[in-house]
Order: structure tokens, then C-alpha cells, then sequence
């Protein structure tokens, strides 16, 4: 078996090193639900949805300090919203200007550069804490030692997913330029990319706010923190479809995997369909040395599937209600991103339709200036 590997690895690397990544996904975000279910705490999926973003990207195991940093970078946004809820609670729209500064810059971040993953959370930690924070402190609480637990076991499985699965070693005729590197936009590029994000969760997070029961779009606020960075990643003109396309494929998986469960409601079952998602999911991720080219858009498909389903699951221990929950849920879901396919649409129709009178302008300048 072991040469068979070797040759494999000699013949197709890139589709070996992809095979290696699919498979590590599938066990560790399998694992990671099924540990979520058997804990059966409000939040515990979280550490699937942790899990399986770690796993998507394409990258190293994290270290120690590296998981130290994905933990302090939760811990800011969490700590910015602690200290902007008594100016939401006493000059309301100060701190809504505040919230709106800070989701900008969260997509900025990434935009610019920066770790996805961590803007991600950042704009979700941001939105929780400030939509429930202002509502209940005693909920608030709860929802960040859940959240807390939720990225420190997520991280648990991830090494424990490397550590079955662990990187391929590299081919010895393997050049390093055959990996291409990631493109870093420029900053006004970046800079519209983040306001577009922004365009996509502001509306969204200022309804919660004024919102009685916002801790029941929990799921949603997930969602919309990851319309937004992908809104910020993904720099073509079919980036509104890929926010449909997503949740239409996420939602396809979770009401397939949901049916499948509500006729045999079995652990394994549930690991077992999780594993077969990760796998579909998975292959039209990764694509050789890195991401497909609508990778982005298939990790955001799982990723609505998970937060869509898991929390079903869970609630299914708790009553007869978790039908229509999931079923509210996914339609929650649905409308966010219908809204954001229509908010990125209009925003780009505009951003055109300046830029190309900018244009027109600035080529009319200068046949002036050679007549």
C-alpha cells in the first residue's frame, strides 16, 4: 500500500495532495458534529463550523501559537462589542456608527489580505455580541463561554484531523513556483470590496439590533458574516449568483441530509451523512495545490448546510418542534441571501456605472489634450 501511495503521489501530486485534504475534511468535520451532538449544548456546532473552515483552507496545520492568535482574534471583536453595548443602550446611533466602522474594517482586513477565517469570525463575534448584548447580558454570557468552547474544541479536531490525515511531503521535482501565490489586491480595490461587504451585513445587523429576539437568528448573523467575506474574496461579476448558488446547493444538502435523518435518526447516520457531504463538498473545493475557482463558494455552500442542519439536530433531543425550526431557519437563510445577491447587485450596477463615466471623462481629457 505504502507504494502504491508513492506512485500515486510520483504520477498526480496535485490530485493526491487534493484526494489528502477531501478526506481530512470529511473526518474531522464529521467528528467534530458528532462530539457537538453528543455534548448537546446551544451552541456546540460551532465547533463543527470551526472545524470544517480550518480544514477547507488550504494550509498547514495551525500551531500552537497560531491557534492562540485565531483565539485572541475572536476574543477583540467580543471585547469591542462588551464596550460599545452602554453606548447602544445610551446613544443608540453612536454606537450603531461605532458597529458600522468596525464590520467595515473586519472586511477590510480580509480584502486586503488578510486571514478569512479570522474576519469571519471577527464580524460574527462583532454582530452577536452587540445584537444580544444589548438585550441580555445573562444571554450574552452563555452565547460567548459557547462560542469560546465551541473554537477551542473545533481546533481539537482539526489537529486530530492532521494527525490522521496528515500533509503529503511535497514531490521532490515539485518547483515552488508551481503553487501559485494568492493575489493581494490593491487598497482602492479593497476598499470597495469592504464596502460592498458592508453593504451586504449592515442592513442586516442594524434589523437585529432593533430586533426583540435576536438571539434566535444566531444561525443567520453565521450566515451573513460569511455572505459578507465572501463578497470580499470573490472580485467577479458573477460574485451576486455565487451567494444564491451557495445557499441553494447548502440548503439542497440540508434538507436532503434532514430527510434522511427524520426517517433514521441514528448517530452514525448522522456522521455518515456528514462524511458523504464533506466528500461531494470537498471534491469541487479543492482543485490541486490549492482552491477550485468557486472553491469559495462550495466551502460556503457546506458551511450552510452545517449551520442550517446542525442546530435541527440538536434541538430534535429537546421536542417535536425541530422540523419547523429547521424549515425557518433555511428560510431566514434564503432570504439573507437573496438580499445580499440583490445589495451586491446594485452596488456593482452603480460602482460600474460611475467607473465607466470616470472613464469616459478621463479619456475625453486627454483627446482634448492631444488635439
Amino acid at each position: 500500500m505504502t507504494s502504491n501511495t508513492h506512485i500515486d503521489l510520483a504520477s498526480n501530486p496535485k490530485a493526491a495532495t487534493a484526494n489528502r485534504r477531501i478526506f481530512r475534511l470529511a473526518f474531522g468535520t464529521s467528528l467534530s458534529l458528532v462530539f457537538s451532538q453528543i455534548v448537546n449544548w446551544d451552541m456546540s456546532f460551532i465547533a463543527a463550523v470551526f472545524t470544517m473552515f480550518l480544514l477547507a483552507t488550504p494550509m498547514p496545520a495551525p500551531t500552537l501559537g497560531k491557534a492562540i492568535g485565531l483565539f485572541v482574534g475572536l476574543l477583540l471583536p467580543i471585547c469591542l462589542g462588551i464596550a460599545v453595548i452602554p453606548l447602544l443602550n445610551g446613544a443608540r446611533w453612536a454606537g450603531i456608527i461605532i458597529v458600522a466602522c468596525a464590520l467595515y474594517y473586519s472586511f477590510y482586513y480580509s480584502a486586503k489580505g488578510g486571514s478569512a477565517l479570522i474576519g469571519t469570525f471577527f464580524t460574527f463575534g462583532l454582530t452577536m455580541v452587540v445584537t444580544v448584548g444589548s438585550l441580555s447580558l445573562d444571554i450574552l454570557l452563555m452565547l460567548i463561554e459557547d462560542l469560546a468552547l465551541g473554537v477551542v474544541f473545533g481546533l481539537v479536531f482539526v489537529w486530530i484531523a492532521y494527525a490522521v490525515f496528515p500533509d503529503l511531503p511535497p514531490p521532490p521535482r515539485l518547483q515552488p513556483q508551481a503553487i501559485a501565490p494568492a493575489r493581494k489586491p490593491n487598497l482602492p480595490e479593497a476598499r470597495r470590496a469592504a464596502f460592498r461587504s458592508m453593504l451586504i451585513a449592515f442592513p442586516v445587523t442594524l434589523i437585529l439590533l432593533f430586533s426583540s429576539n435576536s438571539a434566535a437568528y444566531i444561525v443567520v448573523m453565521m450566515k451573513v458574516s460569511a455572505m459578507g467575506q465572501q463578497a470580499t474574496t470573490d472580485h467577479s461579476r458573477a460574485m451576486g449568483r455565487s451567494l444564491l448558488e451557495s445557499t441553494f446547493w447548502g440548503g439542497l444538502g440540508a434538507i436532503l441530509a434532514w430527510q434522511w435523518l427524520s426517517i433514521w435518526p441514528n448517530l452514525t447516520i448522522y456522521a455518515l451523512i456528514i462524511a458523504i457531504a464533506a466528500l461531494l463538498y470537498g471534491s469541487r473545493i479543492y482543485s490541486g495545490y490549492g482552491m477550485s475557482a468557486k472553491g469559495n463558494m462550495w466551502m460556503n455552500a457546506f458551511l450552510t448546510m452545517i449551520v442550517v442542519l446542525a442546530p435541527a439536530v440538536i434541538d430534535s433531543q429537546g421536542g417535536s418542534s425541530a422540523g419547523a425550526a429547521f424549515y425557518s431557519r433555511l428560510i431566514l437563510v434564503s432570504v439573507a441571501a437573496v438580499y445580499g445577491t440583490v445589495a451586491v447587485a446594485v452596488f456593482n450596477a452603480f460602482w460600474m456605472q460611475g467607473k465607466k463615466k470616470k472613464e469616459e471623462r478621463k479619456e475625453g481629457d486627454t483627446n482634448n489634450l492631444t488635439t
